[in-house]
Parts: C-alpha cells; structure tokens; sequence
C-alpha cells in the first residue's frame, strides 16, 4: 500500500515538472496530467484490492510500459542476500522472466546500486551495457529507462523500459520522473507482501508451538490433589520446554518416576523431551531397577540424538509403603532430602547425562542410591529453580530452595514447591529458563501441622520483598484476578485498599522498614467468600497492640487498620507453629457486578 503523503509528492513532482514549461501545450499538459494522475490512482486501487502480488505487479508493467510507450518492460527483484538480479516480470516483444544477472551489472545494475533512475538515450554507446541478451533473444536495444525499486536504503530491484516507440526513439525526462513515481509505489506493494508474507509463516509457526506445548503438557501429569503424595510443578519460559517430570504407579503399587532438562533450547530440546519421557514411561513398566533403566534410555539417545544434544537425568522408584525409594542420578541436579527434623542432605550425580557416553553396560547401569525417607521428603528440580532470578537480581540457589521448603514446612507438598516457583516468578512472569520441581512425600497426610495450612490451591499467589515499589505491581495483580471472577469495581477497590493498607503496615511495623525479606499474598475463593492471606518473616508482633485509632483523634497516620476493617468483613491475626512470623487472614464475602 502507498501511503498518501508518497503518492502526494510523487504526483506533485509530475505536476511541478509539466506545467514549468518543459510541456507548452495548455491543453496537451492537462491531459498528460489527467492520465498519468490515473495511471498511479489505478495502481494504487490494484496494489491495495489484491492478493496476488506477482500478477498485480505484471498487470502494473503492462500499464506502465505501455503508458510511456516502450517496446518492452521488465521488472527485476533482488535475490540472495542482493547478490542477484532476477526477472520477476516481463512485458513486450521480449520474453526473459526468470533472467539472472549479477546486482551491479549492466545499466540495471547500475541503477539499483546507485539507487538513482538512469536515462541511456543511445545503448551503444554506454560502457555499462551489456549486448549478451540481445544475442540471445536476437533483439536490438537501443534506449534503456530505468528506476530503481526502494524504500529508504532498502533496496529491491528496479524497472527497466527499452525502446520508445514513436517521434525519435528516445526517453525523456518526463518519463523518468513517472517511473521513478511508481517505481516506489511497486516497491511498496513488494516490501507489503514481503512482511505479509512474513507474518503469515510467524503464525503457522506460532500454531505448531502452540500444539507442540499443547502435546508437551499431555505427557506431564496433571495432579488436582495437593494432598499426594507426589506432586510437581512444571512452568515453560517459552512456548515448549526442554524440562520435564513423570511418574505412574506399577502394579506392586511402587511409584516410578523421572525428572529431566534437554540441553539446548526451543523445538529441538522439545523433540527430545518428547522422546526421553515417553521412553521412561515405556520402558519404566518392565524395567524396575532405575540404573538400567536409564542406561537404557541411554542406547536409545545415543543413537538417535542430534550431535551434542544431551539430557540430565534423576530416575527412580518410590514405595508408599515402606517410604523407601531408589534412584540414579545421570548428570543432574543434586536430589535434596529433608528428613522429619527438617535436616537437609543432598546426593551428587556420579554419572555423565544420557546421550553422551553409548559403552554404559546395561547389565550394570547408573548408579543407584537406596534412600529411606523416614516420613521426610524427597525433592527433584532442574537448574532453572537454583539458578533462577529474584527480584533483587540474585539467584536463588539451593539454600534458596532449603530456606523456602523450611518456611513453608507446615504447609501440604502442593504448596511447598509452588512457594519455590512462586518466588522465582515474583509479582511479574517473566522467566529466563524452564522451572520444573517435583516432591516424593513419605510423612503421609495425617498429623501434619495444619493449624494454618491452606487446603485450597490458592487463585492467586504472589511473592515480593517488603518494599513500596512492589505495591503497585500487586495492586494490578490483584485487580486483574477479581476482574477475572466478574466483582464490582467498588469491590475491587476496597479489597486493593486493605491489602495495600496491609503491606504497608507489614513493611512499617513488622519488619521496621523497607527491605528485602518477603511478603507472601495468597487469594482464595471458598463458597461465596474471598479470602486473603498476608504473610511475613519477621518476629511475631503483639497483635493485642493492634486496633484502629478512634476517628476522633486527629493526627497524621494511624488510620490503616480502620481502612482494613472498613474494606472486609472478618480480619484475623494467626500464629504460626513451625517458623518465626506472622499470618493475617481477611475475608469478604463476594458480591460480582
């Protein structure tokens, strides 16, 4: 498409250059005026009305050479990486469509590469022009006019007429000016569907990620019980993952189970992802000892994967039962245990990762470690949960990772490794690699401490250090999830004003000041009510102390908890059993629009 200010000087360039007394004639200019006017409205109706670019180009070669009354016309396209000079379109005595000729040959070549219209009035006798064509076809040139096609420094080819018909043979600069006219606005119909064209392969790639995905998370279990027994967690930094976890249950009742990360990114990592779960599943069925079992799967990658493509590996079997578990570790991150005392160990990987070395000996395998958990906790995760990014810029590493799952030591496996995700992922979403993180949970589901538990998976759940900034991107989060569950706008309002009062209060109060230590916001929908639960790590406050100040009493401050207590119906303040800090539960009962 032309846009009208380019169409406006090209037309106002042919105005200014007919009536400044090259064209004498009153009446001949204004009918030259008049036509050619019509000859770049009608190809500017084509270029925007068609689909077919290459016929509405011809169609558009036609017009021009005949309007300027050329022998012949052609229009020549630039082609790898500008190196050549391609035919696209032909029109006259002439037929060349698909000539090649180098980008900086003959007058064309010229034209393109100095990005400047050429008039040869005599061929013959121009240094640049090449008669090779002309031996070929058995045609004479004798008068070439060119323009070059661009827009801006981009350049794409250019149009070439040869031999005007009529009066003496020659071209003037009258048709120069009209070529070179709608020369650019061919050039613009091109660049359009070039980057249409771009576009529409941008979306059929983004369909074919978006059903890779789709693929990808069908063969990662879906788990809605947070009370299980073995649970994970997988969040993609892109469309498709190179992570991945799965687990089924034998027929012994043992739970196998996997957890991995493709090196390498994009659809090559998925592809190989793809191939190594369904492996474990399939081959997991019979073999039951995990270092043949990946020894196996091993062969398999060796043998079929892209050159320097690897998987790291953890593998193994779980038995509810007896709480004892086995694994083999091929080159991944270290599997952290945390036994009922909240004591951590972690176990190396003393093996290369799959796809590597092909001589492993099946018979003998990876290494196994025999493990019994002892109503503790098992937990396997790729280096995109220790080396992922907080909001202060450091990573989190396993001590990260340790502190975390002591925090959240109360709470149901579930929960536990979606405060790890969680913190990771902060108020924002944006990831820089694959978080994937599983739990083996051998404490079971009864006499854990449930005082405070959460049991419903909350709707939204977010992690941020105790400072103002950070306020306003909660406020959006929080607004965006009521929107989503259809609450009035004076709801949501009052619901923003509380947990922002609350916040503040928290950062004042509880931890003294701004900091980096953490404020946990977790929303849930039970029945007909919103509950809100605000968390700290600080050193638990009196809560006898806090009360709202008498509205009488005027002076600066003071008036946060009145604005809670306004906003909802219930504030509670609880105590926690297992770890320093403090707990504020608000609900309100919903109202939608």
């Amino acid at each position: 498409m032309v846009p009208w200010r380019l169409r406006g000087l090209a037309k106002q360039s042919i105005l200014d250059h007919m009536i400044d007394g090259s064209a004498t004639d009153p009446i001949a200019t204004s009918n030259q005026i008049t036509n050619s006017l019509e000859l770049l409205a009608d190809m500017g109706r084509d270029f925007i009305d068609s689909q077919d670019i290459e016929g509405t180009l011809n169609r558009a070669l036609g017009k021009i050479t005949e309007y300027v009354d050329a022998e012949s016309g052609a229009l020549f396209v630039l082609e790898e990486q500008g190196r050549i000079l391609r035919c696209q379109s032909c029109v006259g005595i002439t037929e060349i469509t698909g000539l090649t000729l180098q980008s900086d040959h003959g007058v064309i070549g010229r034209s393109v590469q100095s990005n400047q219209g050429e008039i040869v009035r005599d061929a013959s006798k121009d240094s640049s022009f090449d008669g090779s064509v002309d031996k070929k076809t058995g045609y004479t040139t004798r008068s070439i006019l060119c323009a070059p096609l661009s827009i801006k420094d981009e350049k794409l080819g250019a149009i070439e007429l040869i031999n005007k018909r009529g009066g003496d043979g020659l071209f003037n600069d009258e048709d120069l000016l009209l070529l070179e006219a709608l020369a650019t606005s061919a050039a613009l119909a091109i660049l359009n569907a070039r980057m249409a064209s771009k576009l529409v392969e941008q979306e059929k790639v983004k369909r074919e990620l978006e059903l890779a995905a789709e693929i990808q998370r069908n063969l990662i279990p879906s788990q809605e019980d947070s009370s299980a027994l073995i649970h994970g967690i997988n969040i993609p930094a892109r469309t498709v993952s190179g992570d991945f976890f799965d687990y089924f249950t034998l027929e012994d009742g043992r739970i196998a189970f996997c957890l991995g990360d493709v090196s390498g990114k994009g659809i090559n990592a998925a592809l190989l992802m793809a191939k190594t779960v369904s492996l474990y599943r399939c081959l997991g069925k019979d073999e039951t000892s995990p270092g043949r079992l990946l020894a196996r799967i091993n062969l398999e990658i060796c043998e079929t994967s892209t050159r320097g493509m690897f998987v790291t590996l953890v593998g193994g079997l779980f038995d509810p039962k007896t709480g004892i578990v086995r694994f083999a570790n091929a080159g991944h991150e270290p599997p952290l245990y945390c036994d009922k005392n909240g004591v951590f160990a972690s176990f190396e990987a003393d093996a290369p990762p799959v796809g590597i070395l092909p001589d492993i000996e099946l018979g003998a395998g990876f290494n196994e470690v025999e493990l019994n958990l002892d109503g503790g906790t098992l937990y396997l995760f790729t280096d995109g949960v220790t080396e992922g990014t907080l909001a202060n810029g450091d990573m989190l590493g396993t001590a990260g990772v340790q502190k975390i799952l002591t925090d959240y030591a109360d709470y149901d496996l579930d929960s536990r490794l979606s405060a790890v995700v969680d913190r990771i992922r902060g108020v924002t979403a944006d990831l820089h690699d694959d978080i994937t993180i599983l739990g083996l949970d051998a404490s079971g589901v009864e006499g854990r401490a449930a005082g405070n538990k959460i049991h419903l998976k909350p709707e939204l759940k977010l992690h941020f250090s105790a400072r103002a900034k950070n306020l306003r991107g909660v406020r959006g989060r929080v607004r965006d999830c009521l929107e989503n569950k259809n609450q009035s706008e004076l709801f949501i309002e009052d619901i923003i004003r509380a947990i922002d009062e609350a916040c503040q209060n928290i950062i004042r109060h509880a931890y003294g000041r701004e900091c980096d230590n953490e404020i946990i916001l977790e929303m849930l929908f039970e029945n007909d009510d919103l509950v809100i639960y605000l968390s700290d790590f600080a050193d638990p406050v009196d809560t006898s102390s806090i009360k709202p100040r008498d509205l009488d009493d005027v002076r600066p401050g003071g008036l946060g908890t009145h604005f809670i207590r306004q906003a909802v119906d219930e504030i509670d303040f609880l105590e926690m059993s297992n770890r320093t800090g403090n707990v504020i539960r608000m609900s309100r009962k919903l109202v939608g629009e």
